[in-house]
């Protein structure tokens, strides 16, 4: 006798038969079920017998099965073979209902067994004094996590669809447990998320985890989390909807983020090797969120004076320093635009880049990169960074960097004397401030010296261009009237004496060839408006020095 379409097979057939004949049948967790759906199949029901097979089996699930935590498991996963049976006699559902109740149970109530392979951090180890003194570890809120891992995705969405609706758990904890299932499932290599076998499959689960996300989305998964995940969606062909709900989350949650979490490798049909638009997006909604918040107040001056710049928990400083190192790091892409470069670069607000070293650094990479660079481009690039805001080793680091402009340098140049003035003018002022005073900016020194020779002294700078043929004369120039009157570069270290000298020779060199860098400069320390004289000159640079 063969019946085709008998639910359990064989083994459930027999069984169903030896009940018949009254030998002895032992029932488990991986046989109830297959023994269920075949018993309802041959109807042995209570009209024919009393206390019939369906009858005790139902007895054994609600009495033993649906009591335990792991049977419960086993149950639900044997289901999916015997569908649809198991699933008209209701044996998924309730299994799904045990398992969410007893993940709602108060942790210090569990007492049965449970797997837990993960180290718990110091804040997560409750550990309580038991009756006889000895210390006893209670059980975390996250037990349950890990066992139900084992189920197909299919049911385990059921499961936390059903953990979620009962309102009891944490969202932390469904993060947690969403972010255990997609480590036991999605595979580590690349080559394996996009194989044909497996793509269909992973998309699914990518898609599955998006939608079971916590409903608040500040809270739950970390940001490290949702970029692996947006990294898989944008590998496996991920929905639009998906993928725009995972943006707005990672948004959220942007300063906690690292470099490497935002390198996400491009699509197929882009040519640089990270996807520079989809960070783009991501900081842009970075912005709308921030924006709000920084029109309410929370961005401000510490009272300890400029150099102290915070925002409301240090978030905004925080993505400026984190996108600044993603451009450092994206800058070694050869098939990276300036456009894309700028864009990004241009997007984060001033206010969270106090310091402009690291924008330096991102700006000295993409140059070292791509040399074949214009002269235009590479003085669009430079315009990204205030050299005022460069740290004394960024700005020494920069006055002897060829690939840079050498307006730029100049530039550089004219504020490490500004700088170096600030510190001597401090020093004397008030020697016991004299290690603050080396953290001194430009705008400090400005606060220092009097109103109306600041206001003269910017005028200056702002006629000052460089020509061709006065180069190399305008800086012996001023080394001669310095020298004189015992103030301008004799009031700065060696150090920035030797850059300085080092600019002049190279300008002497190549002056014809970087002349028309250099007159457009509005900062530059060496040059003279048209028409002034050597006299003028010098009377100009040593006012520009006693201020200090």
């Amino acid at each position: 006798m063969n019946i085709v379409d008998f639910p359990g097979g064989p083994k459930a057939f027999e069984i169903c038969a030896k009940f018949c004949y009254g030998m002895t049948v032992t029932f488990s967790a991986y046989n109830v079920v297959a023994a269920r759906c075949a018993a309802e199949y041959l109807e042995m029901t209570e009209d024919v017998d009393k206390k019939n097979l369906i009858f005790k089996l139902e007895v054994f699930l609600n009495s033993s099965i649906f009591r335990s935590w792991k049977d419960s498991i086993i149950v639900l996963q044997t289901t999916k073979s015997l569908l649809p049976w198991s699933e008209d006699l209701k044996i998924i559902g309730r299994s799904v209902d045990s398992i969410a109740s007893k993940t709602s149970v108060d942790p210090a109530n569990v007492t049965w067994s449970y797997t837990y392979n993960r180290k718990l951090s110091a804040p997560d180890r409750i550990v309580e004094e038991g009756v006889f003194g000895e210390r006893i570890e209670s059980v975390p809120k996250d037990w349950w996590v890990e066992d139900i891992c084992e189920l197909d995705i299919d049911l385990y969405k059921r499961v936390m669809i059903a953990v979620k609706s009962k309102g009891r758990m944490d969202g932390s904890v469904i993060g947690e447990a969403l972010r255990i299932y997609a480590v036991r499932w999605l595979p580590d290599s690349i080559d394996a998320l996009v194989s044909d076998a497996q793509t269909l499959r992973n998309k699914c689960l990518v898609e599955t985890i998006v939608c079971l996300l916590p409903t608040d989305k500040s809270v739950g998964c970390s940001c490290s989390f949702l970029l692996k995940l947006l990294k898989v969606s944008v590998l496996v062909g991920v929905d639009n909807s998906a993928r725009e709900d995972l943006v707005k989350r990672i948004s959220l949650k942007l300063h906690e983020a690292s470099v490497k979490d935002l390198l996400i490798p491009a699509r197929s049909s882009q040519t640089a090797c990270y996807d520079v638009e989809l960070v783009q997006c991501i900081v842009n909604e970075y912005l709308m969120h921030e924006k709000p918040s920084r029109a309410l107040g929370d961005v401000g001056w510490n009272e300890k004076g400029p150099d102290d710049f915070v925002l409301g928990h240090g978030s905004l400083l925080a993505v400026g320093k984190l996108i600044n190192g993603y451009l450092a790091e994206i800058a070694h892409d050869p098939n990276l635009t300036l456009a894309s470069f700028i864009d990004l670069s241009q997007s984060i607000p001033e206010s969270a880049r106090p310091i402009h070293d690291g924008l330096y650094k991102a700006i000295d990479s993409y140059l070292k990169e791509h040399p074949d660079l214009t002269k235009a481009e590479r003085k669009k690039i430079c315009g990204l960074m205030d050299v005022r805001k460069l740290t004394m080793d960024a700005s020494v680091h920069a006055a002897q960097n060829d690939r840079l402009p050498l307006r730029v340098v100049v530039q550089v140049l004219f504020f490490e004397q500004v700088r170096a003035a600030s510190e001597v003018h401090a020093l004397r002022n008030n020697p016991q401030n004299a290690s603050h005073s080396t953290t001194n900016t430009d705008e400090e020194w400005e606060k220092t010296a009097a109103k109306d020779d600041r206001k003269s002294l910017k005028k200056q700078i702002s006629q000052m261009k460089i020509k061709d043929e006065e180069f190399p004369k305008n800086v012996k120039l001023i080394k001669k009237n310095n020298k004189s009157s015992k103030s301008g570069l004799q009031l700065l270290p060696s150090r920035s004496r030797r850059i300085f000298d080092k600019l002049w020779i190279v300008g002497k060199g190549h002056g014809e060839n970087r002349s028309s860098e250099t007159s457009g400069s509005s900062q530059s320390p060496t040059s003279l408006a048209p028409g002034d004289t050597k006299s003028s000159g010098s009377s100009s640079r040593h006012r520009r020095h006693s201020i200090s």
